[in-house]
């Protein structure tokens, strides 16, 4: 066993993996046709050019996260700082979207609202649970 896996726990480098390929699920049609995809799970009004500034950010934060695979934990540290904020401000603009009804009452808003939530919770717990290494 490697210096590396006592460090970082061997579920937090799979999560970040999960992580990476849930991102890139996403990113990718959001980058090359994000009204065709945003029009099929409901959106009523897409503006592309919003959606590619945030498919911008789950390609950096997902590649990042296969990109640190084998880093130590102080770049965990980090990253999960990173996760759980970009975490926490999209479930705030889910809510007051929801709350406000931006696109209807669209059920997709509030499965992306769970997701968030999860790994929100997800994040926090490692957080945690790594910061006594």
């Amino acid at each position: 066993m490697s210096v590396l896996t006592k460090e970082v726990p061997k579920a937090l480098r799979i999560w970040f993996i999960v992580h990476f390929i849930i991102d890139f699920i996403f990113a990718i049609p959001l980058m090359f046709v994000p009204v065709l995809f945003l029009s099929s799970l409901g959106w009523q009004v897409v503006d592309p050019i919003a959606a590619r500034l945030v498919s911008a950010a789950l390609f950096g934060i997902g590649l990042e996260s296969l990109l640190c695979y084998k880093a130590p934990v102080e770049t965990y540290k980090g990253m999960l700082n990173l996760k759980i904020i970009w975490s926490t401000a999209a479930i705030a603009g889910l809510l007051i979207s929801l709350l406000q009804e931006d696109q209807g009452k669209l059920i997709v808003l509030s499965l992306l609202l769970v997701v968030f939530l999860f790994f929100n919770g997800l994040w926090v717990f490692w957080k945690i649970k790594i910061a006594k290494l």
